[in-house]
């Protein structure tokens, strides 16, 4: 997709982070724009922003992991645009702590989220493209799904998010696979962060009400939000970086982005690891000390 202006993107997770950033990118390209996000004071002031600049925007308060809300902004998008050419599924949320101590709740609130926003996303929005592309053979469709670096590593005391972000790494090699057999005019990538600041590891403040555990964060639940909040806040690629190589990557038809391509030397490891076969590499072989902390608050 080498033409944005006029163009029609979706986003997910519109409100803040990588979201918000696609969608200022978007719009001085002069896209128009449909964001959705569940916390719907940051989703309306995000349009009001966006409006001011002159962009032609609407906002949709959607759950991704409900299938009705997922169709709901599909058909909110349709209504006010005729068409979709550009999906983010973007929407994410994260949960930590060793893996057993993670409740059914955290599961289902973040496979919900992370997966199956997803899931109905690509479900609800590639047969849109495609029927557009069967009318016009000058459509072109983009589809980017935000995965993360831990799609491709295991770093512990992050398992919920992993085995999430994991499995949108695997559907969205698969969706590239799929559509290269039924098109040329829909194209897709997945995006794979590292530490990036986006607020992400503030997103339970949005988390509802019946999947919130009854009791208190576990310790090892505790460490690890701290530490992912270090990580995350002290990141010096910024969210708006990132929407800048992901819009390179969709006008280039790149399927891996990658923010921080020096942290693939871990993937590299990983994969050798796999292959030889050796037990799985340390993700934190190249910083001792970060795992001597970890290790040590576990401990203590």
């Amino acid at each position: 997709m080498n033409q944005f202006a006029n163009n029609v993107a979706v986003i997910t997770g519109g409100g803040s982070g990588f979201g918000l950033e696609f969608a200022r990118l978007g719009a001085s390209l002069g896209m128009k724009l449909v964001l959705a996000d569940i916390q719907e004071d940051a989703l309306d002031k995000a349009v009001a922003e966006l409006k001011a600049q002159g962009a032609e925007v609407i906002g949709v308060r959607t759950d991704v992991s409900r299938a009705a809300d997922v169709q709901a902004l599909a058909d909110a998008a349709m209504s006010a645009f005729g068409q979709v050419n550009l999906l983010f599924n973007n929407a994410g949320v994260g949960a930590g702590g060793l893996i057993w101590e993670n409740s059914e709740k955290d599961w289902e609130w973040v496979l919900g989220v992370n997966l199956y926003g997803v899931v109905h996303g690509v479900r609800i929005f590639t047969p849109l493209m495609l029927e557009a592309a069967k009318k016009d053979p000058s459509f072109r469709g983009h589809i980017v799904n935000t995965a993360s670096m831990a799609g491709l590593l295991n770093p512990p005391t992050m398992g919920v998010y992993n085995v999430s972000k994991h499995a949108v790494v695997s559907l969205s090699e698969t969706l590239y696979h799929d559509l290269s057999l039924v098109t040329e005019q829909v194209h897709c990538s997945v995006l794979c962060p590292f530490f990036v600041p986006t607020g992400i590891h503030e997103a339970h403040r949005n988390r509802p009400a019946d999947l919130s555990n009854e009791s208190g964060p576990t310790r090892s639940q505790e460490v690890s939000r701290g530490l992912t909040g270090k990580a995350v806040t002290s990141g010096k690629v910024s969210a708006a970086d990132v929407a800048q190589m992901t819009f390179d990557a969709i006008r280039d038809e790149n399927f891996y982005i990658y923010s921080h391509p020096q942290a693939l030397r871990s993937v590299q490891q990983r994969f050798e690891a796999i292959v030889a076969p050796h037990n799985p590499p340390d993700p934190y072989a190249d910083k001792p000390d970060v795992r001597a902390s970890l290790s040590a608050a576990l401990r203590g």
